[in-house]
């Protein structure tokens, strides 16, 4: 089963205040996965090169401790965007995230992303700027838990 792009597109974050026409800008470059209950949507340290939205289902995100432990950071569910920063930057992703039960998710692809820059500059800046403000928003809920990190940080 597929989702429809422009609903799961519609009820993320990353897309408030979009137009139908700007939707369908992304609707179009998106690509419909599953992933069965079990399996890694992307693995901590590996490149990431796209931007995920949760359809349907529920992902747990994960990080290994410097002891090797998997460590639970917390679960994304329907409408929820993952790896976001990929978009933006090249690099290695932050956490794991693992389909906690079967999971539909629409993906855009920085490659595809990059070729949109060229074609419909407003509509990708604007997707860029609701990237900047929903992380911003994730780091000051997770405000507390930084502090926490920060005061247990070696050498501090």
């Amino acid at each position: 089963m597929a989702l429809a792009p422009e609903t799961t597109l519609k009820a993320c974050p990353l897309f408030k205040g979009f137009t139908d026409t700007g939707i369908s800008i992304f609707a179009a470059a998106a690509v419909s996965r599953a992933y069965p209950k079990g399996t890694a949507l992307f693995t901590e340290g590996k490149a990431g090169d796209s931007l995920l939205i949760v359809g349907e289902g529920t992902v747990r995100l994960s990080a290994r401790s410097p002891s090797g432990e998997d460590v639970p950071l917390g679960e994304v569910t329907a409408g929820e965007p993952l790896g976001e920063l990929a978009l933006v930057q090249k690099g290695e992703r932050l956490c794991s995230a693992t389909a906690q039960t079967d999971v539909l998710a629409l993906e855009i692809r920085a490659a595809d992303f990059q070729k949109l820059l060229a074609q419909k500059p407003q509509a990708c800046i604007k997707l860029l700027m609701g990237i900047v403000s929903h992380f911003g928003a994730k780091a000051r809920d997770n405000r507390d838990m930084l502090r926490t990190l920060v005061a247990r940080a070696p050498g501090s």
